[in-house]
């Protein structure tokens, strides 16, 4: 199976949070272990030679687990790191020009708030769309969360995957769920669980539609 074939099959993307290596690794370990199809490595404070290194120990956890990896905002990390993709935000390199340096099968997501910036990410070449907040998060406490009917509307303008995220957890994944949306992103609610695996495990089978 190819990387948009599995991705077309993911369901939860379980993405890491700022703390140090081995913490980071262990609890992408433990969300591997529950079932996360995705694994996305974000850390906004490491220097780059260090993120490098970590991409590298990810990688070997999300191949062992079969489970796509992609590397949060640095294209060039996610290719010498051998990720299976990257996502990009606004302010990082244009989906256009990563996508003139990417190897065939290397996926590109894309951050999108509206049915516009979706389609427009899509035409420029994105894979798959990360689509919310969802709900308030502490984690981008300056968008305004579009809550889950603003994710559905992403989900059914545009032919590629679509994840919702932010201020997912299980208390509030069955909204979701009812408007046709499964797939998410997590953090906190994967990270700061007393049993990391349990919770990835719940979640990952919250979503199977």
């Amino acid at each position: 199976m190819n990387s948009v074939d599995r991705l077309e099959a993911a369901r939860l993307c379980v993405i890491t949070p700022d703390r140090g290596h081995d913490e980071v690794l262990d609890l992408a370990r433990a969300a591997l272990r529950g079932g996360a199809d995705v694994l996305q490595l974000r850390h906004k404070t490491l220097p780059r030679g260090e993120l490098l290194a970590l991409a590298h120990r990810v990688r070997d956890a999300t191949t062992k687990a079969r489970a796509l990896f992609i590397v949060n905002d640095h294209v060039d990390i996610a290719l010498i790191g051998g990720a299976d993709g990257v996502h990009l935000g606004p302010n990082d390199m244009s989906i256009e020009a990563a996508r003139r340096i990417a190897p065939e099968g290397f996926l590109i997501g894309a951050s999108a708030s509206s049915v516009e910036a979706a389609r427009a990410a899509v035409q420029a070449g994105a894979d798959y769309i990360g689509s919310g907040p969802a709900f308030s998060t502490p984690v981008k406490k300056e968008k305004a969360v579009i809550g889950p009917a603003g994710v559905a509307a992403v989900v059914a303008a545009v032919d590629v995957p679509v994840f919702a995220i932010g201020g997912i957890e299980g208390s509030n994944l069955a909204e979701l769920a009812a408007l046709g949306i499964h797939r998410a992103c997590v953090i906190r609610a994967v990270a700061d669980a007393p049993d990391p695996e349990q919770a990835t495990a719940r979640l990952r089978a919250m979503l199977t539609a």
